[in-house]
């Protein structure tokens, strides 16, 4: 009812100074109900009806929830979201040799899409393999092309991946927040090709040490480090 009030006026757009002060800088709603494509690296077995069941209620840790947020030219950095800590991890990409965006098409040029599935499944993969095998029960994503690669992903890190239903993003509700708090440090049209690693790292490391009511402000970095804790020593915590 508060957004539909704020974008009745300008045939659904908001005044000018009211845009400047969103976090995510959208001025138009984007409506829910839109046609539904079907992705052909998806099956039945990986969508998210088929997630097991502990996932849902965030009482066992080790799910994830991940995405791609885009900035200039296309490109992106990837974020991962532990469903229970909140705990955020960002993805670091080098640029395309000869592409500098995921997925970038090019009108009669080659097809990019492939190299943007790869950069992004080595991306996860160099990042969740250094966890715990315990906290890497599954990965949950959109159905973006890139992660049409989620099959070899899953052979290399033994990490289930699920992909939400089409335009469904309250079921990867975690990792929509984090991205709408990352909007802050990166506004829309963020050129990311100046972000090295360590910079994506502190803004991470902000994310985490933010107290968390969820978390009875605990900060998403003390609740991993409690469940690293306990993975380590077989010995739960409590505190």
């Amino acid at each position: 009812a508060i957004y539909q009030a704020l974008y009745i006026e300008g045939r659904g757009a908001l005044r000018r100074e009211l845009t400047t002060a969103l976090r995510t800088g959208r001025a138009l709603r984007v409506p829910r109900a839109r046609a539904k494509r079907g992705k052909s690296f998806l099956s039945a077995e990986v969508m998210i009806a088929a997630r097991p069941a502990e996932a849902n209620d965030r009482a066992v840790p080790g799910h994830w929830e991940g995405d791609l947020i885009l900035g200039l030219g296309g490109v992106a950095i990837g974020t991962l979201v532990e469903r229970t800590t909140r705990f955020t991890m960002l993805l670091h990409r080098s640029p395309m040799d000869e592409h500098k965006m995921i997925g970038a098409q090019v009108k009669n040029g080659p097809a990019t899409a492939g190299h943007g599935a790869d950069a992004v499944c080595d991306a996860i993969a160099r990042t969740i393999t250094g966890l715990p095998a315990t906290l890497r029960k599954s990965l949950t994503w959109d159905q973006g092309a890139e992660m049409a690669q989620h099959a070899r992903l899953r052979i290399q890190t033994g990490l289930p991946i699920y992909f939400a239903d089409p335009h469904s993003p309250w079921q990867r509700p975690s990792n929509e927040n984090t991205n709408g708090l990352l909007r802050q440090y990166f506004p829309k049209g963020t050129d990311f090709t100046r972000y090295a690693l360590v910079d994506l790292d502190g803004v991470a490391k902000t994310l985490n040490e933010r107290p968390r009511k969820t978390l009875g402000f605990k900060t998403p970095a003390e609740a991993m480090n409690e469940l690293l804790l306990t993975a380590s020593t077989g010995v739960a915590t409590t505190g």
